[in-house]
């Protein structure tokens, strides 16, 4: 373990083989895993656990209590797991008892600078915030999503699998796995075709997920109907069956669709 010696670590913090530079504060429930680094400037505080490899840069505050008035400092948790870049000034909160208790953030994720993660958000692996992307409280966001510039995400919305925001963009609708959704406010534009071939999609699947797009956000079958016929034709299809699943289970927030001329 390497740790400065301006760096403050409280009694009780639990640090492995980790990095710890100047000017960092790390509070005393506090568990760093092997390979932590933390560079400069950094605030670790509350019970905030951090995986093994990950990297944070100067300025970002980590485990700081919900941005929720209905909180009154209850002990709580934030989860980061291994592997995540977390570049200059981005806040991470820890979760609300009425929430569950804990803010999950997964594997090798790309936090750019000024990124928020808001109180009992549960975000996936392999994800890219840009610059300043914001998530409001409770988000699900899905593995390999990517988030653009100063996009806004509503609280309780669901962020999709292989899903792409836009950047400026005002989220207030779920966006399906492998959507693309742009505008403010954001609407339904398409399928991130660009990141499903950078993700190795095949050209079947990306040929199915297509007709199975335009299936189900064209015609004049309500949307239950087109759910039902998109279920037939490409219920072989596991990727298009994730898609309706999504949809399935959503009740917090009204799903995103494309914009109607």
């Amino acid at each position: 373990m390497s740790v400065h010696n301006t760096a403050i670590i409280e009694e009780g913090a639990q640090i492995g083989n980790a990095s710890i530079g100047a000017f960092c504060h790390v509070g005393s429930d506090v568990i760093l895993h092997d390979d932590v680094v933390l560079q400069n400037n950094v605030t670790v505080k509350g019970a905030t656990e951090i995986g093994a490899r990950t990297i944070v840069h100067p300025f970002s505050v980590l485990g700081g209590p919900p941005q929720h008035l209905g909180c009154n400092g209850e002990g709580t948790h934030l989860k980061i797991g291994s592997d995540n870049i977390i570049r200059e000034h981005v806040t991470m909160n820890r979760a609300t008892i009425a929430g569950g208790g804990t803010t999950s953030v997964g594997n090798n994720g790309f936090y750019m600078a000024g990124a928020h993660v808001a109180h009992d958000c549960n975000i996936g692996n392999n994800v890219i915030f840009a610059n300043n992307a914001t998530l409001g409280g409770h988000v699900q966001v899905g593995d390999f999503a990517f988030l653009g510039g100063l996009c806004a995400i509503h609280q309780f919305c669901r962020i999709g699998d292989y899903a792409f925001v836009g950047g400026c963009a005002a989220v207030a609708g779920d966006i399906i796995p492998f959507g693309s959704a742009i505008g403010n406010h954001a609407y339904l534009v398409g399928l991130n075709i660009i990141g499903l071939k950078r993700r190795g999609f095949s050209r079947q699947e990306i040929f199915n997920l297509r007709a199975a797009y335009r299936l189900l956000f064209d015609g004049d079958q309500t949307f239950k109907e087109r759910v039902a016929a998109v279920r037939e034709k490409h219920g072989d299809c596991p990727k298009v069956i994730s898609i309706l699943e999504f949809i399935e289970k959503g009740d917090s927030r009204p799903l995103m669709t494309p914009e109607r001329h």
